[in-house]
């Protein structure tokens, strides 16, 4: 069956693409407002789309009242914001954050989160994930009504000791990070089912 994404309801076309772009990286982004308050919240609208300079990509829809949300205002007031990923232990905390709490209100505080500083840029990382990117934006393209895609510039990278396997060869404990990704609905994935294939090569293919 044929969709053509320009003659259905928005909210089919989301259907249709979440459910069938699985599974998706979860950023747990930290921001804070010109005010102070320090906002979090999780997007699986988000990827690394290189590596020189290191750029994310993250997609942030509007509210569910039709705004412009939090996380989207404050990069664009401020610049930068924090990823930090998610690990199967956090996941409810994770959930929690995802609460539509009044702008004013700290979703880290009602999730009962920890921050540490970060070192180049203002918003704080979550203490308790085991990776974390501090990030400036590079440019915010406006899709669609309060719709955003934010390309964003890694400055740095904050990875939990126990899980550098080693530094200068930038090999990581992978399994051991166990971190989880989005589905569609409710649904999530645990990253442990994992099998491996060696990208071919044309020279060594004998053609």
């Amino acid at each position: 069956m044929r969709f053509d994404l320009d003659k259905i309801d928005t909210s089919i076309a989301y259907k249709l693409l979440v459910a069938t772009v699985v599974p998706r990286p979860i950023a747990w982004v930290v921001s804070q407002g010109t005010n102070g308050v320090v906002n979090a919240a999780p997007y699986s609208f988000f990827n690394v789309m290189g590596p020189a300079p290191a750029i994310i990509a993250l997609g942030i829809n509007a509210s569910g009242v039709g705004g412009i949300k939090d996380t989207a205002r404050n990069i664009m007031e401020t610049g930068e914001f924090v990823v930090n990923l998610v690990p199967e232990r956090l996941a409810e905390a994770m959930n929690a954050t995802a609460i539509d709490a009044p702008a004013a209100i700290s979703e880290l505080e009602l999730a009962g989160l920890g921050t540490t500083a970060s070192v180049r840029i203002k918003p704080p990382r979550i203490s308790e994930s085991p990776v974390a990117f501090e990030c400036v934006k590079h440019t915010i393209v406006e899709t669609g009504p309060h719709q955003f895609v934010v390309l964003a510039r890694v400055l740095a990278i904050h990875i939990e000791d126990r899980f550098v396997k080693n530094a200068e060869r930038g090999h990581l404990d992978v399994d051991g990070l166990d971190m989880i990704g989005r589905t569609y609905g409710t649904g999530y994935t645990r990253i442990k089912d994992i099998f491996n294939m060696v990208r071919p090569s044309w020279n060594k293919s004998g053609a």
